[in-house]
């Protein structure tokens, strides 16, 4: 007899061996390697490691659920370029994926990475082993079991390990399950997949210009993303969202703790409300909270993207007043980062569709240029003495910065070779 939750398998195996998603091309790996987080290496280094973990010490990782293979590129390309040793394993239950994202690791030659078809449901039959990382990303929010799916995950950890992790956030996402609603009877799961995506488009071409999703600027690369993207955005068989409060209360259920919620300063109120009794009130509350508040006010959180570890087994980062400690910018060149300052010495910071002006040092934009992965923070103390910079003032300009470029995921600190 078959039950609901075998239709919505049936339906979810069939979307993503007619579109896999995200629509990508072995032939592009030629031209640009796609960035973004989690998974990216100086992340996992410094949220996950505390930048502690030797560099030369093997790492392997999982990705549960690569789909086209984002993640598991840039995760195996970062570790091939920095000579690491290393093996990521990618999982995913879609043939057509899998053969997407192995076209794609040939073209770059990487041979740090192995694929294998599987559910996430099957986790403990695949007999994988234990990993230093998992990412999984875009995966949870999915399954029909997301405890159950993350408590496997969790047993999969080896000791010191974390995970990368993204599900989808309710209110940034406002208008496009009022239309899977609409969907739901114009497109039942029961058609096949052409039949759906043909009234997909075909609402898309006349949605009403009142209709929130016609509002959203979030879905860009859904909407831009060919067939796959907008199968998966208003098709999906199996959708929920997370408010950042059950996201954590899901981690928690795990036994997971988050290191880092991306960016940190996404979920800092304060930078978007300048009033000072806001500020105030702001201050009392403890950091969950204040998280939801962002959520809540912002409005534009269509995901929430986190690494996390054990609980109770969050590293301790290095002091980043220690003069020994090496910052790294963690992609745009400081020199670049620099140059995005405005006169009035603050940095403009796109929160999605939100954009907020960070104030910083004014000293810093002589510093950002130094930042090169192998100057100490004790050399760029000693570079800023020779332009009058004393030592005291280097250190409050320096505490300031990098607490302000670290919760915007700019600057972090190198884990040593």
């Amino acid at each position: 007899m078959t039950t609901p939750d075998d239709l919505l398998d049936f339906s979810l195996t069939a979307q993503y061996e007619s579109y896999p998603y995200p629509e990508r091309s072995a032939k592009d790996e030629h031209k640009r390697l796609l960035i973004g987080s989690p998974s990216h290496l100086r992340e996992i280094d410094y949220w996950v490691f505390g930048a502690r973990r030797p560099a030369s010490k093997p790492l392997r990782a999982l990705v549960a659920g690569c789909g086209t293979g984002d993640g598991a590129i840039m995760l195996a390309t970062h570790l091939s370029r920095a000579q690491r040793p290393a093996e990521v394993i990618c999982l995913d239950r879609s043939k057509a994926a899998l053969a997407i994202a192995q076209a794609r690791a040939g073209v770059r030659q990487l041979t740090n990475i192995r694929f294998i078809e599987g559910s996430l449901l099957d986790l403990e039959a695949l007999d994988l082993g234990l990993f230093d990382y998992i990412d999984c990303c875009g995966v949870l929010h999915h399954l029909p079991d997301p405890d159950a799916s993350l408590a496997a995950l969790e047993a999969m950890l080896a000791p010191g390990g974390g995970m990368g992790l993204m599900v989808y956030a309710p209110y940034g996402r406002t208008g496009v399950y009022m239309v899977q609603d609409a969907l739901g009877s114009l497109a039942p799961i029961t058609d096949t997949p052409e039949a759906r995506l043909d009234m997909a488009r075909r609402i898309m071409r006349t949605l009403p210009a009142t209709a929130w999703l016609r509002q959203n600027g979030n879905f860009g690369d859904h909407l831009s993303g060919g067939d796959a993207g907008l199968y998966d955005l208003l098709l999906n068989p199996r959708d929920r969202s997370y408010t950042i409060t059950a996201f954590v209360a899901l981690l928690n259920r795990a036994g997971l703790e988050p290191t880092c919620l991306m960016e940190p300063a996404r979920y800092n109120p304060a930078l978007f409300l300048p009033d000072p009794k806001l500020r105030a009130k702001l201050a009392e509350l403890p950091p969950l909270e204040q998280a939801a508040i962002a959520e809540e006010l912002t409005g534009n959180m269509a995901t929430h993207v986190a690494y996390v570890v054990r609980r109770g087994a969050a590293p301790t980062r290095p002091d980043p007043l220690d003069y020994d400690s090496i910052p790294i910018m963690r992609e745009i060149p400081g020199v670049e980062l620099a140059k995005q300052m405005r006169p009035d010495n603050t940095l403009p910071f796109a929160f999605g569709t939100l954009l907020v002006p960070i104030a910083l040092p004014p000293q810093i934009r002589g510093i950002l240029p130094l930042i090169d992965g192998e100057r100490t923070v004790g050399d760029l103390a000693r570079a800023l003495e020779t332009r009058g910079v004393g030592e005291e003032k280097f250190r409050q300009v320096w505490h300031e910065s990098f607490t302000i470029l670290e919760s915007l995921n700019r600057v972090l600190l190198r884990s040593p070779t």
